[in-house]
């Protein structure tokens, strides 16, 4: 807007001058103002309405093309202005740098795009909304307004639940395992390390020519079923909370993938460092100089790593952001309530005033699977991103481990097996690297392999769930092994339809929607019907 005012006190200037300087500036204003007519690409520049990033280019063209229409005249241009004294003038107007040049062609520019004449429709343009112009616009506002209306309706709904029901929150959730019936159960996960701990001595016996390569495989064999086993027997012999019998089940599934990924590992680089030609490759893919051997700092590294894939080395980190951990601490506190806020004061109620989803209404069972979901999604969320964001980490950040990739964006996976291959990296790198890669180096064809990794997932699922309820129907065995067929379909829809927001849509409605809400209620009212068998 500066540049628009300055003709003002340039006309004053020049109209205190002799009469011939100016007639001299009228027909420069006037050849100015013809060149604009006839230039309606750089009037269109100045004129966009649209606000196009090329306004200023135009502006610069058109200024540009009134000092080159004074270069070609300059007689008409200074020769005045020097009997006066104003040679800075003429110098001006011919380095093509003039004040007045660009004031004058800013004055034509305004006049002349703000006549009733002057055209409002120049070229083709497509509505924002519409479906050739949609993915190009930015919807950060629409964005903005979604949450604000999640906030609003969770408010009232919030608020709505309390009236109703007032505060449900139980201490018994939150201190469970403190309890003299849940005592095994710590014991028994405080004493998991023992089991790492004969895996390195045996590895220690193999590499000392001790033991041979087949009774090492029998031992490490022996000793992660003895893993598995130890704890799913202090859980059945105990009657213990669920949460506990959970998170002892978790723990001892993570210690069970590590020993396999440790002694699997060991053998491979037993196998490599036994073949010459192959040597070579073992030292550039581990980075080290180093001879094969076994440690206890390794093991101990890697036992406590937020990692499944056993490695000598890791990326490291520089150092530790202290002030970093405490703020993801802190996060970690305020997510992990909220989440047991909304089991205590949602999910509890939903699942208790429900009947079995395969006994009774199928209409009920519908609206109380429909009701369930979205609370259900709300936990379901707040405990991915308390894990796999801030605890691994948190976790990652104190041992200075520098892969953090522990998920990809699986929010926008078009497909089921997009999902699982991003949503959860540290299962996948271990599926991968120890369960689909051998299948298929012993001429298993891809989707067998694919169909072994389901498997290993199905009966790993079934084990957390499936021991702490005391309940064997296999319901989290069957919805995992589900998962193959949708794995096809949503493949099939997404080869079809070339479109990314079917089998998103479809992902989210199977998984989220109808899915999770579903095995909720199936062992919850499993879990209701065996206590009351047992009382």
């Amino acid at each position: 807007m500066a540049i628009l005012e300055l003709p003002e006190s340039v006309e004053t200037t020049t109209l205190n001058t002799h009469h011939s300087r100016a007639a001299s500036t009228v027909r420069r204003r006037s050849s100015a103002v013809a060149v604009l007519e006839s230039d309606s690409n750089s009037l269109e520049a100045v004129n966009d309405s649209d606000g196009d990033v090329n306004n200023n280019n135009g502006m610069g063209n058109l200024c540009g093309g009134v000092v080159e229409l004074v270069r070609e005249n300059p007689s008409e241009s200074g020769t005045e202005g020097l009997s006066n004294g104003k040679e800075e003038e003429k110098e001006q107007v011919l380095t093509g740098g003039s004040n007045q040049g660009m004031a004058a062609a800013a004055v034509a520019v305004a006049k002349f795009s703000s006549r009733p004449s002057a055209p409002a429709h120049r070229r083709i343009k497509e509505s924002p909304l519409s479906s050739d112009a949609i993915f190009k616009q930015s919807h950060a506002g629409l964005f903005n307004l979604c949450i604000v209306v999640l906030v609003a309706v969770n408010s009232r709904l919030i608020i709505e639940n309390l009236m109703k029901y007032g505060w449900l929150i139980n201490s018994g959730f939150w201190f469970s395992s403190t309890s003299l019936k849940d005592w095994p159960l710590l014991m028994c996960c405080l004493s998991l390390p023992i089991f790492p701990l004969a895996a390195f001595l045996v590895e220690k016996l193999v590499l000392q020519k001790y033991i041979t390569e087949c009774v090492a495989v029998v031992l490490h064999v022996i000793i992660t079923t003895a893993e598995i086993l130890y704890p799913v027997l202090v859980i059945l012999r105990c009657d213990s909370a669920v949460l506990s019998g959970v998170t002892l089940m978790l723990f001892a599934c993570i210690v069970l993938l590590k020993l396999v990924s440790y002694a699997h590992v060991n053998y491979d680089m037993r196998a490599l460092a036994k073949s010459l030609d192959k040597g070579e490759e073992l030292s550039s893919y581990w980075n080290t100089d180093d001879s094969y051997g076994v440690t206890f700092k390794s093991l101990a590294y890697f036992m406590v790593a937020p990692t499944l894939c056993y490695q000598p080395s890791y990326p490291r980190t520089v150092c530790i952001r202290k002030g970093w951990v405490v703020r993801q601490l802190v996060k970690l506190v305020i997510f992990t309530g909220f989440m047991g806020f909304i089991v205590e004061q949602y999910i509890n109620p939903i699942v208790r005033n429900s009947q079995h989803p395969l006994k009774g209404n199928l209409l009920y069972a519908i609206e109380r699977v429909l009701k369930l979901s979205v609370p259900n999604l709300y936990v379901w969320l707040c405990m991915f991103y308390c894990f796999f964001h801030l605890w691994l980490n948190i976790l990652a950040e104190l041992l200075r481990f520098g892969d953090r990739e522990f998920y990809k964006d699986w929010w926008n996976a078009k497909t089921v097996d997009e999902y699982w291959r991003m949503w959860n990296m540290p299962v996948h790198k271990w599926m991968v690297r120890h369960i689909y890669f051998p299948c298929l180096r012993n001429g298993i064809p891809k989707r067998g392999a694919i169909l072994i990794a389901f498997l290993v997932s199905a009966i790993f699922h079934e084990l957390c769930i499936a021991v702490p309820c005391h309940i064997y129907k296999s319901w989290a065995f069957i919805g995992i092994m589900f998962q193959v067929p949708l794995v096809i379909i949503t493949n099939y829809l997404q080869d079809k339809f070339q479109n990314s927001m079917v089998g998103n849509m479809l992902f989210w409605c199977s998984f989220s929607i109808l899915g999770q809400p579903m095995c909720v209620l199936l062992y919850y009212h499993d879990l209701m019907n065996r206590k009351a068998g047992a009382k």
